[in-house]
């Protein structure tokens, strides 16, 4: 143990050579879910030191994380450089994928004033509420948690009476009361998609986990603080018909040497519970992008 100046203390010296060998077969023995669990403490900690929603930031100071790391990152940021400007972090806590679509999307709302898309989105909102009803779920275990969206949703709409700016959806995103909710609204919209669909979903989840549907959506779709795959991606794409571009920064490169971005496009088939791969939907543009790094989603802007 070292004091502020870097120095040994000599009592610490005697202290550290009359440790007990008995104490060091303790950590020997302390078991591996223990060390994780730690680790994960650490984590959450260090997480809750950035806002669930940051400010936007260029993309030289996404290359600034990796100037002493990867070539292959650095290399592919600058071709990133070439069709995106700038991103926006969220909190690593589990439920970065969710946040990062709840104010992307909300904020396209605030910017484009489509009145006809929260329309359409309302209407799946309803048949999502009626799908949660069919499969069991009691209001109350859900219904708080979709007036809030709907709240949000109507209050980025301009020329109505509780209209808010960008400054207000900055502050609202980073309040965990608010945040928190919206982001239970879409955990339960996919674990109902999931579950009505248990069929077209349960290879996908058998590939990720040996859990069924049921209890795979009980353990890794519902609660807060779960990280989100495809197979949630997907299930929300198609359960309110949102298109989603999720933009893959990796290491991988192609067998030539090349560096290329690869990205695959999540975009709900009318008519059709399915969602098409990048190559076919060249008619659509998902206006929600999302830059994914293992383990975390945020959200990149386009030039």
């Amino acid at each position: 143990m070292q004091n502020q100046e870097g120095v040994i203390a000599d009592g610490e010296k005697e202290s550290a050579v009359s440790i007990p060998i008995s104490e060091f077969e303790d950590w020997a023995n302390f078991a591996d879910d223990d060390i994780m669990q730690q680790q994960s403490s650490i984590h959450v900690e260090e997480a809750k030191k950035i806002p669930f929603v940051g400010d936007k930031e260029p993309l030289s100071m996404l290359a600034a994380e990796y100037e002493s790391g990867s070539s292959i990152l650095l290399e592919k940021i600058k071709v990133l450089g070439e069709q995106y400007a700038a991103f926006r972090r969220m909190r690593g806590d589990g439920n970065c994928f969710f946040r990062s679509f709840m104010f992307s999307y909300l904020e396209h709302i605030l910017e484009s004033q489509d009145g006809i898309e929260v329309d359409r989105i309302k209407g799946n909102v309803e048949e999502c509420r009626k799908t949660l009803q069919s499969l069991g779920y009691a209001d109350f275990t859900f219904e708080d948690f979709f007036a809030l969206f709907l709240e949000q949703l109507d209050s980025v709409l301009q020329g109505i009476e509780n209209s808010i700016s960008q400054d207000e959806l900055m502050i609202r995103s980073r309040d965990q009361s608010i945040s928190d909710y919206v982001v239970m609204f879409f955990r339960f919209v996919t674990s109902g998609e999931i579950r009505k669909r248990s069929e077209f979903f349960e290879p996908f989840i058998l590939g990720l986990t040996n859990a069924t549907v049921e209890q795979f959506c009980k353990s890794s779709v519902e609660p807060m603080g779960e990280e989100s795959d495809h197979v949630h991606i997907t299930a929300v794409s198609d359960a309110l018909g949102v298109p989603i571009r999720v933009v893959y920064l990796d290491r991988s490169s192609c067998d030539n040497g090349c560096v290329s971005v690869n990205h695959h496009d999540f975009v709900p088939t009318p008519g059709d519970h399915s969602n098409a791969t990048s190559g076919s939907t060249e008619s659509v543009r998902p206006f929600i992008t999302l830059l994914y790094r293992p383990g975390h989603y945020d959200i990149l802007y386009p030039k």
